[in-house]
C-alpha cells in the first residue's frame, strides 16, 4: 500500500494528520510506503485544494479534514 498525506510544509493539521496515519497503520499491524508530500505543484498534481489530504495507492481518499484514527483504519480495510 502506498499512502501519501498531502500537505503544506507548515500546516499543523498535516503534521497531526501524518501522525494519526502512523498510529493507524501500527495499530492494523499493516505495512505501507508512507510519505508527506509538501510540494503545492505535486499536491495540486492530485487534484487538491483543501489540506490536509490522503492519498491511498494514487487515489484520493480524503480532503480538507482531520480524519481520526478509525476513520484511517477504515480506509485501509477498503483497499484490501
Amino acid at each position: 500500500m502506498d499512502i501519501k498525506v498531502l500537505g503544506s510544509e507548515c500546516c499543523a493539521n498535516c503534521d497531526a494528520q501524518m501522525e494519526i496515519v502512523k498510529k493507524a497503520l501500527a495499530k492494523v499491524g499493516r505495512f505501507a510506503k508512507l510519505e508527506k508530500v509538501e510540494d503545492m505543484m505535486e499536491v495540486m498534481n492530485y487534484g487538491v485544494m483543501s489540506t490536509p489530504a490522503i492519498v491511498i495507492n494514487g487515489e484520493v481518499k480524503s480532503r480538507g479534514k482531520i480524519l481520526s484514527e478509525q476513520e484511517v483504519i477504515t480506509l485501509f480495510e477498503d483497499q484490501i
